[in-house]
């Protein structure tokens, strides 16, 4: 298995190319993985880097998929997280970002997401497909422009999550419901909360003094950084008597998934509350 690096750069400047390299070669691959189908159309990633640079948005993050197996080295499935480049100077508590995924060896197709930076605690959202439009180009026939131009279809969606937002920061969890919006976060990483490293209490443990607060919003995100970045451990042990951990999400599906479900489930939670 090779080793993937993470690379972000949420201030002040964009992450240069020479990061990008290090941190993911595949953005730079010159074609595509040797066997794949003449139907298969070759857009270097590269290229949407450039026009999405001149259309005003910079990279901030950058990662790709471990693989196994050796021909798909160079070719996997890499994320790139962009953000206005105006918004790099003054960042405010929460700012909108494009999210694009791409692989050059059949893995996936081209998408664009709406993701989220909260400034807080450096955790990077995605919401949920359900709710405001993904963007999907088949690698057949595709060009450059139409992935560029989508960035703007993207940008219409941003009224719409600064609502939702606020529609999660006006709704106050008492204890029984935080509790039941643990457990069900829980069932989103595992088949039932016995299998769960930790119980649904400490999963709402807070990592700074900014999230002690109840609203949804702040619930949310203190849930959605501890299932991502794992590490938590209460007194769950497994049959070797060995204390457990929650551990770290670190494949692109896994996160992204993750997060588009944890979104709905918060989306679910506020419409129950109205």
């Amino acid at each position: 298995m090779i080793p993937n690096a993470v690379m972000s750069n949420f201030k002040s400047e964009a992450l240069p190319e020479d990061q990008l390299r290090i941190a993911a070669p595949s953005i730079f691959a010159s074609g595509p993985m040797i066997g794949l189908s003449q139907r298969y159309a070759f857009v270097p990633t590269t290229e949407i880097i450039t026009g999405l640079r001149e259309r005003g948005w910079v990279p901030v993050h950058v990662e790709q998929q471990r693989v196994r197996t050796a021909a798909r080295i160079g070719f996997q499935k890499h994320l790139i997280r962009f953000r206005r480049a105006e918004q790099m100077q003054t960042l405010d508590e929460w700012n909108e970002e494009l999210v694009l995924t791409n692989s050059h060896d059949t893995g996936c197709a081209y998408v664009l997401r709406v993701g989220i930076y909260r400034r807080v605690c450096s955790n990077g959202l995605v919401v949920s497909d359900e709710s405001f439009e993904t963007i999907r180009f088949r690698h057949a026939g595709l060009k450059a422009e139409e992935v560029i131009g989508a960035s703007y279809r993207i940008l219409e969606h941003i009224p719409r999550v600064a609502a939702q937002i606020e529609d999660f920061r006006n709704h106050r969890l008492n204890d029984a419901e935080s509790l039941q919006f643990s457990e069900q976060a829980l069932l989103l990483r595992y088949e039932s909360l016995e299998r769960s490293p930790i119980e649904p209490r400490t999963l709402l443990t807070p990592r700074r003094p900014e999230d002690q607060a109840n609203d949804l919003w702040t619930t949310f995100n203190r849930i959605q950084e501890n299932l991502v970045r794992g590490g938590l451990s209460d007194n769950r042990r497994d049959r070797a008597g060995r204390l457990r951990t929650l551990r770290s999400l670190r494949g692109i599906d896994s996160k992204i998934t993750l997060n588009k479900e944890l979104w709905k489930l918060a989306e679910t939670t506020a419409g129950c509350l109205n």
